[in-house]
């Protein structure tokens, strides 16, 4: 039997009333919009938020853009065409993309499109720098082929590459899990993600979630203590 948790403790996943969509039910005693945190008052947070989505900055124009293209678009485009819309709307001329080496026809087919819409592109594939990864500390026995030259997957060099190049939105295809967190924080540029690798579903990882509780059932198994 699962244990149930502690009040203090709930959050957005624990919900089943959803009021911060609508407003037409009562919000739960746990909601993150009634609900301060360790002394600050939310209110005064949504308030600041809205206060700064109301301008002429990034984040405004950002903010603005995505709401325009999902409620403009909902169900009509594409991903590949929401980004392209997006980058639009934002006045964004150069798309940086940072791709994964494993995607690299998928992101040419992406380039041709972004070129075929009027846009200028800039690509950087992970291997960039052609470092092995054993220079980094990486065993022999946790290569992908031990013994042979396996060049490290290098996310700063491609951020710091399209840093140079000035790019307006950068575009990850398929970075793998950690290196696209190190490519979004060392990226100057806004980022958005096209593609999630998932080398198991075919790169679409929300299939594991959807199949969590049948072929996917180890997923829910508890860890051992």
């Amino acid at each position: 039997m699962a244990k149930k948790k502690d009040a203090k403790n709930l959050s957005c996943t624990d919900c089943t009333i959803y009021n911060c969509r609508s407003k037409a039910k009562k919000f739960p005693e746990f909601c993150l919009t009634t609900k301060d945190n360790e002394g600050h008052s939310i209110a005064d947070d949504i308030e600041e938020i809205k206060q700064h989505l109301q301008g002429d900055e990034q984040d405004a124009i950002v903010a603005r853009a995505s709401a325009q293209v999902e409620g403009i678009f909902y169900g009509k485009l594409t991903r590949v065409e929401e980004v392209i819309e997006f980058a639009n709307r934002i006045g964004a001329k150069k798309i940086g993309i940072a791709t994964c080496a494993g995607l690299v026809e998928e992101a040419k087919i992406f380039a041709n499109i972004l070129e075929a819409k009027g846009l200028e592109y800039y690509s950087a594939i992970c291997k960039v720098g052609a470092v092995d990864k054993a220079e980094i500390g990486v065993l022999e026995e946790h290569k992908l082929r031990p013994g042979n030259f396996e060049a490290m997957c290098n996310p700063i060099l491609q951020a710091r590459i399209l840093n140079y190049q000035k790019t307006d939105l950068n575009v990850i295809i398929g970075l793998c899990v950690g290196h696209d967190s190190l490519f979004i924080k060392y990226s100057e540029a806004l980022v958005t993600a096209l593609v999630v690798k998932d080398r198991v579903t075919g790169h679409n990882p929300v299939a594991a979630l959807y199949t969590a509780h049948s072929y996917h059932k180890r997923l829910l198994q508890k860890k051992e203590i």
